[in-house]
């Protein structure tokens, strides 16, 4: 039965590295695919909503990469280990508060500017 447990704690261990990673590469592709849409619209002068964009991007990714830290903290096996992890979900937590912040003024700004009739 111990093997058993072991495996087990093994098989555990592996599919939350794997979701781990594949949560990381989302929000990497996110952030990536924003910065280049972003670029691309920055390059054509169309200023309109871009501040917007890029902060939503940021923010979805940042959220993927919270959720990889969330889901590490699983497997996590010693309390240094899950102090530092704590630092980052805290760390990334703050970030994306501060962005969420910074769409909420970016979208009221633009209602500012285009009032509905």
């Amino acid at each position: 039965m111990h093997v058993f447990i072991d495996n087990m704690d093994m098989v555990l261990t592996y599919i939350v590295e794997i979701c781990t990673i594949l949560l990381e590469l989302f929000g990497i592709a996110v952030l990536v695919y924003t910065a280049i849409k972003c670029f691309i619209q920055w390059i054509k002068k169309d200023h309109r909503h871009l501040r917007l964009n890029l902060a939503e991007g940021i923010a979805l990714s940042l959220e993927f990469k919270m959720g990889s830290e969330v889901l590490r903290t699983v497997v996590v096996r010693d309390w240094e280990e899950l102090g530092i992890l704590g630092a980052v979900i805290l760390l990334r937590g703050l970030l994306t508060f501060l962005i969420h912040w910074e769409i909420k003024n970016e979208e009221k700004n633009i209602d500012e500017k285009n009032p509905k009739s």
